[in-house]
């Protein structure tokens, strides 16, 4: 199935982005336990915000990403715009390496996301612990930041087979470059 590039598409999953984030906020605010966790789960929105970003560039405009996520910096009670901003650096660095993916293999697009995670991750608690602020135990955010890493592939599977976030050919590629 070849990947449309028509404007409503992109519209279309352009939208696609922020309800989506929704969700995955609604899900992760749920009281499905009140004991503290000893693990913590990867950073899902994190996730669908690079995966996107890698595979189709086009569907996530800048101000979308940093207001979703200082909506969710609001919603999960974190400094209000410091994930937001550091996702942002993030998302724009592998915006600006989204042409060489299309030429290099998964592991490539991997190891690339997985620096930018872990990029996040360590400025986020830099960050804060120059600030003061109280910070969950080193490794609870280790053990995220892993697991966060370790579940990009799933969630490329995830946004390609379900939501339809393809790669572009090169051929779709230059007809998209072509009409802006």
């Amino acid at each position: 199935m070849a990947d449309t590039i028509s404007p409503m598409r992109i519209w279309l999953m352009r939208l696609a982005f922020p309800m989506l984030a929704m969700l995955i906020a609604f899900f992760h605010l749920l009281p499905l336990s009140t004991l503290p966790s000893r693990w913590a789960p990867p950073d899902l929105l994190l996730l669908l915000a690079l995966a996107w970003v890698v595979r189709r560039p086009d569907y996530l405009p800048t101000l979308s990403i940093a207001v979703t996520f200082l909506m969710a910096d609001l919603l999960f009670q974190r400094p209000p715009g410091l994930m937001a901003l550091l996702v942002v650096l993030g998302c724009s660095v592998l915006k600006t390496q989204a042409q060489p993916h299309r030429e290099t293999a998964f592991v490539g697009e991997w190891i690339s996301v997985g620096v930018v995670i872990v990029a996040i991750t360590l400025a986020n608690r830099l960050i804060l612990a120059m600030l003061g602020v109280v910070q969950p135990s080193l490794g609870l955010i280790l053990l995220q930041m892993v697991a966060t890493v370790v579940a990009y592939p799933l969630m490329v599977l995830i946004s390609q087979n379900l939501l339809g976030v393809r790669k572009l050919s090169p051929a779709d590629a230059e007809a998209l470059g072509n009409r802006r």
